[in-house]
């Protein structure tokens, strides 16, 4: 009974026709604007009408042995190196579209026979290529369109990859300080609490003394503004009493008290406690951003007219500066007049680079040592550019970008940095031109007449330079006169 069903559903006269075989576009790759979902592009399920091949070969609709035959034509054409091809679609009964495009081979399809597509002319971007449907299938996906539009937006992915960049180039000619960036920072290890240097402080301690050193800093006249704080995870072995007590915290309480702690371990596939100190990065900025000042040295030059301190904070800093001498190296370049206008708005000239080189503190350790630079290094460094008559090139922090600007007069200097965009600072680390009772302002400034004739204007009457390096004593140097500091 079944059989005789079907035999009478199949002789009927109501069957439709089988569609006819025709050749079909597939789109491999859509254009770099998804044009190809417009009417004036080929789209998957339009009808192939018509290939026009160079201008030797053109082939109509129905094409022999269907893709496998035009797949024949193309290759002939590429070795031919014939591989201009036009394209003549229908789309429904009545809509047609066209293509210019050449013929490239598809590397994405595998076989013993090589397969070609078509790349677009007016958009490289775009691959179409062939294949065979029934003419009720194309009209079935044409008129799919918008939905097949809306899957293909949801599986659209963004790509992304590496492209080269000329890093050299922009180095050289877009930095201030060629090869060497503007920000500064300074990195706090925590304090150690035993000799041992087993246990440390909180990382609230070691925040505490990045935000003392700051202010400090800025009490003490160096124009530096905070720009931000973060911490950072340096490694480290750690064994004993410090790896059972960190390396195994293994309830969420434990894990809540790691949240302040400054030294966590956690051990590796070989059985090594590795420990994990949480250090903080505190990123400061000058004032009114950093100045280039060259020092040019003559054959007379026995002296170059300044001297340099360093605060307690690790700052270098112009301290003196020869007064009345205008044949002076540190008159000539313009330094007297800025270390002037300094001590007039309270503030320290202080040095940041020399010969391209940050002379910034720029770590404190963990027995709480700031790592600087040694004035007296540096001093014998710019006595040997007196010496060889090599210009000198110094960097300086600038208060007020209103000391270099052309109306102030002192347009021999050159801007290294533009000043930071800032929040305005908290009144208690604030330095205003005119102090009064509610103000933090710099120690203030003794004078000391020098005894030789130079006639020298003394800011400081005693500098004490005290030096640790990041966790031994390198060097101590006190109760140094200051003309020892004299260049």
């Amino acid at each position: 009974m079944t059989m005789d069903r079907a035999q009478s559903s199949s002789d009927s006269p109501t069957r439709e026709p089988k569609s006819p075989m025709v050749l079909s576009i597939e789109c491999l790759k859509g254009s770099s604007k998804a044009d190809e979902w417009t009417g004036d592009m080929l789209q998957t399920g339009d009808i192939v009408e018509e290939l026009r091949i160079g201008s030797s070969i053109t082939v109509k609709s129905p094409f022999k042995n269907g893709r496998s035959g035009v797949q024949k034509i193309l290759h002939a054409s590429f070795k031919a190196k014939d591989t201009s091809i036009f394209v003549r679609i229908r789309r429904g009964r009545d809509e047609f579209a066209e293509l210019q495009a050449c013929i490239v081979p598809n590397d994405s399809v595998g076989g013993r026979t090589k397969q070609y597509m078509l790349r677009s002319i007016a958009d490289p971007n775009y691959t179409v290529g062939f294949c065979d449907r029934t003419e009720a299938d194309c009209f079935e996906i044409q008129a799919s369109r918008n939905s097949r539009m809306v899957s293909a937006l949801t599986r659209s992915k963004l790509q992304d990859g590496y492209v080269s960049y000329p890093w050299e180039r922009r180095m050289q000619e877009l930095l201030p300080v060629p090869y060497s960036s503007s920000f500064l920072s300074v990195l706090f290890l925590p304090k150690a609490s035993d000799r041992s240097a087993s246990r440390y402080n909180d990382l609230e301690d070691t925040l505490a003394r990045a935000n003392v050193w700051l202010n400090a800093s800025q009490a003490a006249g160096v124009p530096v503004v905070f720009m931000n704080i973060q911490t950072e995870s340096l490694l480290t072995k750690i064994s004993g009493e410090t790896a059972s007590s960190t390396v195994n915290a293994g309830s969420l309480s434990d894990l809540a008290d790691l949240a302040s702690a400054s030294l966590y371990g956690f051990e590796d596939y070989h059985g090594v406690d590795i420990g994990v100190v949480r250090a903080v990065r505190l990123w400061f900025a000058p004032l009114g951003g950093e100045i280039a000042v060259e020092i040019k040295l003559q054959e007379d030059d026995v002296k170059l007219g300044f001297a340099i301190s360093r605060t307690e904070e690790g700052f270098i800093y112009i301290s003196s500066v020869v007064d009345g001498d205008e044949n002076a190296p540190s008159t000539r370049s313009g330094l007297s007049n800025l270390y002037k206008e300094a001590m007039d708005a309270s503030r320290l000239l202080v040095v940041s680079r020399v010969s391209n080189q940050k002379v910034l503190p720029w770590m404190v350790s963990s027995t709480g040592a700031i790592r600087c630079f040694d004035t007296i290094s540096l001093s014998q460094k710019l006595s040997l550019h007196r010496h060889a008559k090599i210009p000198i090139s110094l960097h300086v922090f600038i208060w007020d970008r209103a000391v270099v600007s052309p109306s102030g007069g002192q347009t021999r200097f050159r801007s290294s940095t533009s000043p930071p965009t800032i929040m305005p600072l908290p009144p208690e680390v604030q330095l205003a031109r005119h102090p009064n009772e509610n103000q933090v302002q710099p120690l203030p400034l003794e004078v000391f007449d020098e005894s030789s004739s130079e006639g020298v204007t003394e800011r400081l009457s005693e500098v004490r330079l005290e030096r640790d390096t990041a966790g031994e004593s390198s060097f101590r140097f006190h109760d140094f006169a200051l003309s020892s500091n004299w260049v």
